[in-house]
C-alpha cells in the first residue's frame, strides 16, 4: 500500500515537473517571437524597398512590381532566378486604396460561415418534416 501511495506521488510529481518545464518553453517561445517580430518592424520601417504588386504565373513564377528608393520596376521571379523586366514610371500605375475594403475580418467570416451553417440545418429540418 505505501509503494502505491508513492509511486503515484512519483508520477504526480513527474507530470507537474513535465507541465512546468513545457510551460516555461511557451513562454520562452512566445516572448522570442514578440521580440524577432518588432526587431523586424523597426528594422523594415526604415527601408527603401517594398513589393506594391504580386501576380503569380504559375506554381513557382511570379511577376512583381518592387519601389526601389523612388523608382518602381517589374521583375520576372523565378524558382531560381530574378530577373529585372522594365522600369514603369509613376504616373502609369494604379495604386487602390480598396484593397482594405476586400478583406474580412475572422470574425466576419466566422459569422457568416455560422450563418450558413444555420441556414443549411434549418433546410435540412424542414426538409425532414
Amino acid at each position: 500500500m505505501i509503494l502505491t501511495v508513492s509511486d503515484s506521488i512519483s508520477s504526480y510529481a513527474q507530470f507537474m515537473t513535465v507541465l512546468i518545464i513545457f510551460i516555461f518553453v511557451l513562454a520562452v517561445t512566445y516572448l522570442a517571437t514578440k521580440w524577432i517580430t518588432g526587431y523586424q518592424k523597426i528594422k523594415g520601417r526604415n527601408s527603401n524597398l517594398e513589393i506594391v504588386e504580386s501576380f503569380q504565373l504559375a506554381s513557382n513564377k511570379y511577376i512583381q512590381i518592387i519601389r526601389v528608393g523612388q523608382k518602381y520596376l517589374a521583375v520576372a521571379i523565378g524558382k531560381d532566378s530574378v530577373t529585372m523586366l522594365v522600369e514603369i514610371p509613376k504616373d502609369q500605375l494604379v495604386f487602390s486604396d480598396d484593397t482594405e475594403k476586400d478583406r474580412y475580418s475572422f470574425k466576419e467570416i466566422l459569422e457568416k460561415m455560422q450563418k450558413k451553417n444555420f441556414l443549411k440545418e434549418e433546410d435540412d429540418r424542414n426538409k425532414d418534416e
